[in-house]
């Protein structure tokens, strides 16, 4: 397939006004035909844009790359005119809660909505989608629904980003309420706790068992070394990743002697710096940091502009009943128990963060999605602009968003970068995301096709069920481009 793509496209190069009409075309090919035509093209493996792209797609996969002018549209193929736009690989949210929309006081929320999360995820995963993210990394929740909520998404009865998943996550004990923090035995169902090697190795096994993605620990400074080692031995033998949280080098020792995929939460705490020693173990051991900087910045933001909490996405998106509560829960946000002490502990974020990307440790982009004032619809977005505040490239930005989380779920293979074979998970945005990071804010996020479907875009009703989410007729085809691909019926392709 892709020897005759090639072949097909040296025969069509150095004419433009051959791009739809020469002879050595696609025939024959099953239904199912997409090609992205026009628009910059940001591929994911940090090169110069692509100008005047064009990306042709035959059921979940990608099948070539080019150009106008060098690449023919198949007969019949559905068209998508991007020209103005920017096409890039679909996001991928590294740490995200889909149990939780936003919600300001767990002790309150976690009680309330017993019962309810698969209803509630699945609103949290249309979010995510809808915002551009075709992957996201779901890090604590209830086992049995994570798992179906998965796998409704896989089986195309429900429309989200494709998820991994860790299920509940495995700790020595629950804190001890002592009237100032949360009540975490609200959360009991969330957070499983381990009693001795044995218990740590039942656990383990019970979630891999139950099917899960990625195994998630914290504490770890207080779970023993036995405790640690035979969790990470089950996830080994199972061929599964780590995600905890380590702050101090104690425990960023132990995380290295787990051989754990990533640390989450990186960049928190109120030490100025990172000691060289947690360094130097995060990088030698090739741990990718997860750094939430929007869990950790996300009370300045809204200080700065209270009016987001207003934004009416929430409220379309969420049952009235939850969106009044939820709205309700933050009216008094400065004075919530989740972010005391934030502005100390939010100082030396940006510094720390920095610290990490310049010292080589691989970060990607993991917001936190669904905790207090956190929303699914912006988080990843949110994130991308902080990291481009704090000094990194954005072209670097946009492979801690696509690149690096597939390398770190041994998934490169499928996703990350728009090249032939890869699943097709695309996202076409108005704006350049190389110069503002708004440009992938809900609104501008135009077209979403995640493993070669679209869900989102002109005519596409984001409401109906997955399987009814195929795009209809009236996107133009291949035939209403009969002389040149830039001459496809723009109006069809704008919102």
């Amino acid at each position: 397939m892709k020897g005759y793509l090639r072949a097909c496209a040296l025969l069509g190069m150095g004419t433009v006004a051959l791009v739809s009409s020469f002879p050595c075309s696609l025939e024959g090919q099953a239904p199912g035909q997409l090609a992205i035509v026009g628009g910059m093209l940001i591929d994911g493996q940090e090169g110069v844009p692509i100008q005047n792209s064009v990306i042709l797609v035959e059921g979940d996969r990608i099948t070539h790359v080019g150009t106008v002018s060098d690449t023919g549209i198949p007969p019949g193929a559905r068209v998508i005119d991007a020209n103005g736009l920017t096409v890039m690989p679909g996001l991928n949210e590294a740490h995200a809660h889909l149990i939780v929309v936003g919600h300001g006081v767990y002790d309150e929320y976690f009680p309330r909505y017993m019962g309810r999360w698969r209803e509630i995820m699945e609103i949290s995963a249309r979010q995510l989608l809808m915002a551009g993210v075709t992957t996201a990394r779901d890090l604590g929740a209830p086992l049995e629904d994570a798992i179906w909520v998965r796998d409704e998404i896989n089986s195309g009865r429900m429309v989200g980003p494709r998820l991994f998943v860790s299920g509940p996550f495995l700790q020595k004990s629950l804190p001890v309420p002592r009237g100032t923090g949360y009540d975490y035995r609200t959360q009991a169902f969330v957070r499983w706790t381990v009693d001795g090697p044995e218990d740590a190795t039942r656990k383990a096994r019970q979630l891999i068992d139950a099917g899960v993605d990625v195994i998630k620990v914290i504490q770890l400074g207080q779970l023993t070394r036995a405790e640690r080692m035979a969790i990470a031995g089950e996830a080994h033998r199972a061929g599964l990743h780590m995600a905890v949280h380590a702050g101090s080098v104690g425990e960023v020792r132990a995380a290295a002697e787990m051989g754990v995929g990533s640390i989450e939460h990186m960049g928190g705490g109120r030490n100025p710096l990172y000691p060289e020693e947690s360094l130097r173990l995060i990088a030698e051991n090739r741990i990718v940091a997860s750094v939430t900087s929007l869990v950790s910045k996300v009370y300045d933001i809204t200080t700065e502009y209270p009016e987001r909490l207003d934004n009416q996405q929430l409220k379309s998106d969420l049952p009235s009943d939850i969106y009044e509560d939820v709205r309700g829960s933050l009216d008094h946000f400065s004075r919530l128990n989740y972010f005391s002490g934030a502005k100390d502990a939010n100082r030396h974020h940006p510094a720390k963060v920095r610290q990490l990307y310049e010292n080589g440790v691989r970060l990607v982009i993991g917001t936190d999605s669904g905790t207090p004032m956190n929303f699914h619809y912006e988080s990843t977005w949110q994130e991308m602009d902080l990291f481009v505040r704090y000094g990194i490239p954005p072209i670097k930005v946009i492979s801690m968003a696509t690149r690096y989380p597939a390398l770190l779920y041994s998934e490169f293979d499928d996703l990350g970068t728009i090249e032939p074979d890869k699943l097709a998970d695309i996202i076409v945005v108005n704006g350049n995301p190389l110069r503002n990071m708004s440009a992938l804010q809900q609104n501008n996020v135009i077209h979403v096709i995640k493993g070669g479907v679209q869900y989102k875009g002109p005519g596409i009703d984001p409401t109906r069920p997955v399987s009814d989410a195929t795009p209809r007729r009236d996107h133009p085809t291949s035939a209403d481009c009969a002389v040149d691909a830039r001459s496809c019926t723009r109006a069809q392709s704008r919102p």
